[in-house]
């Protein structure tokens, strides 16, 4: 046991004098929540408008008016020709061109209708589709406060947003970066760890030693584990504390959930050692084996559902995918282990199939 101490003593030492290790370590984490927090955002805020207004009465003048006192849209510019409208696009800030017709306010009045055409940039479709549907509600707000008699529809629609009602991008992010940052950390870091000391021929001299194979792996990983721990730990405290992101479900679920993944990622990272003969290898089967289906197939970023049938089957293989499901279940449902026993099932499952494999590439290799 002292001799297996010694080796986790040592393993830690051996981190803490490498700073790019320590880097990627603890500075990682920090800027890439601070990054995903503020940066990187799917929310639409003060997207770019201009106005081509025919009519120029009061109601357009009114509908602007709440138009850019939404904090959802800023002014770009006032249109005076319908050449005006390609001009302005291709600054590639403007995301949205309102048009009025002639006459709008009498027709309003009038005819208790009147026409407005919504012209969007469509070369970021999803952009292009969130803007016109705010402008298209602010609109629809207007008209039933000016004409409530007449705007009341037949069936009428009430929405509600559940579990993030400001729908806040953040609360997206933050399960997926708990991901990709252990992954990076547990899994690549672990297997360069281990395959360095292949490379280098440290590794038969440490299989002479009293201690056995299985000892000699378990000490290199110990430090992983608890730095992947602490990572996870510090992302979930700045989100939290930071972002306000919620931890509405058990908090022993939450970090136990996220030790088992730290565990998988584990267990991926040795098996892609023990199929690397150097670090190079390592670093790239983890790259382009582990990070990149994280990123994309996951659900981290892309919506599985919308993904052709081949790959939604593929994403199945993704540990990270059932990650995602059951940290966004417990932070932003409050679930419990009852409704995420399948996912923990198949979480524990990966573990025991990486870790079958290894042993046996492992002998393999010492035959």
């Amino acid at each position: 046991m002292k001799r297996f101490a010694a080796f986790i003593t040592k393993e830690f030492y051996h981190i803490l004098r490498d700073k790019r290790t320590l880097v990627i370590l603890i500075g990682m984490p920090t800027v890439m929540i601070m990054l995903f927090g503020f940066a990187i955002t799917n929310e639409l805020k003060e997207a770019r408008v201009a106005f081509f207004d025919h009519s120029n009465d009061p109601q357009t003048l009114a509908i602007q008016e709440k138009i850019l006192a939404s904090p959802y849209f800023s002014l770009s510019g006032q249109i005076n020709s319908p050449a005006g409208i390609e001009d302005i696009f291709r600054d590639g800030q403007t995301k949205l061109v309102m048009v009025f017709e002639s006459d709008f306010g009498q027709r309003l009045e009038k005819d208790g209708q009147a026409n407005i055409q919504l012209i969007a940039d469509a070369t970021d479709p999803n952009t292009a589709s969130t803007v016109v549907n705010y402008a298209q509600a602010i609109i629809l707000d207007y008209t039933r406060n000016l004409i409530p008699q007449q705007s009341t529809p037949l069936i009428n629609v009430q929405s509600q947003m559940r579990y993030n009602p400001e729908l806040n991008g953040v609360y997206y992010f933050v399960p997926g970066l708990i991901a990709i940052l252990l992954m990076l950390v547990s899994a690549m870091m672990t297997s360069i760890s281990i395959a360095r000391e292949k490379e280098t021929g440290t590794m038969e001299v440490l299989l002479a030693s009293p201690m056995k194979p299985a000892q000699i792996i378990l000490a290199k990983v110990v430090p992983y584990v608890l730095l992947s721990f602490l990572d996870a730990v510090l992302i979930l405290t700045l989100g939290k504390f930071v972002f306000g992101v919620p931890i509405l479900g058990s908090l022993g679920l939450l970090l136990g959930v996220t030790l088992l993944f730290i565990l998988l990622a584990l267990s991926l990272g040795i098996l892609i050692s023990t199929v690397s003969p150097n670090q190079q290898t390592a670093l790239l089967l983890s790259l382009m084996g582990l990070m990149l289906p994280t990123i994309l197939l996951s659900g981290f970023i892309f919506p599985i559902e919308n993904m052709p049938l081949p790959l939604q089957v593929i994403s199945n293989i993704i540990p990270a995918r059932w990650f995602i499901i059951a940290v966004k279940s417990i932070m932003l449902k409050g679930s419990g282990f009852l409704l995420l026993w399948k996912e923990i099932l198949i979480m524990f499952g990966f573990i025991l199939f990486f870790i079958a494999v290894s042993v046996r590439k492992f002998k393999i290799r010492l035959e």
